[in-house]
């Protein structure tokens, strides 16, 4: 297993659609496997592949012991009103900001055996799932975000970004976040 870097914002992986998965492979469960370990190096709750500089339409989720391997996951429902809550993400280190977000979604997606499933989250999970999928389609949680709340985000990472040259967030298992927050995603 490897951990890999994590593309911040500004790098234009973030912001491209993904190509849906014809094939599961021993290639793209190494690369699952190397997503877990990355996401977990860099505590986070959720990875999509764009945020590791990939294109597959995959993610990889653990949200308190739930943990999911997405590849094609798309959303089937959602149920109960929308809800305000903080998210953060990987891409945009200690950046935060409430999102509203339907309270509760139905996925389906196929898993690294290659076995379609569904699954229903709410509350965290439910959101985490959204957040990963909104990064396939190339969206960020800063674009739910108000005008001014946006740009207040915006402001604070053009002082932080100068920390990632290129566009990289190096993440090294002995490294441990100062500011770990359970909703990076």
């Amino acid at each position: 297993m490897s951990i890999l870097d994590i593309r911040v914002l500004g790098d234009p992986a973030l912001r491209k659609p993904t190509k849906r998965v014809t094939e599961v492979t021993d290639e793209l469960r190494k690369l699952i496997s190397d997503m877990f370990e990355t996401m977990y190096a860099a505590e986070g709750i959720g990875l999509a592949a764009p945020q590791v500089g990939r294109n597959e339409r995959l993610a990889v989720v653990d949200v308190e012991g739930e943990k999911f391997a997405l590849i094609n996951p798309e959303i089937l429902a959602t149920e109960g009103a929308k809800e305000k809550a903080e998210e953060g993400c990987l891409s945009i280190p200690d950046i935060y900001g409430d999102v509203e977000r339907p309270f509760t979604v139905t996925i389906r997606a196929t898993d690294e055996d290659g076995n379609e499933y569904e699954a229903t989250g709410s509350e965290l999970l439910g959101r985490c799932f959204q957040h990963e999928i909104d990064h396939l389609d190339g969206k960020l949680f800063i674009d739910y975000l108000s005008p001014l709340k946006r740009k207040a985000a915006m402001s604070k990472w053009e002082k932080a970004k100068a920390e990632y040259p290129g566009y990289i967030r190096r993440v090294r298992t002995e490294e441990k976040g100062e500011h770990h927050h359970e909703t990076e995603m």
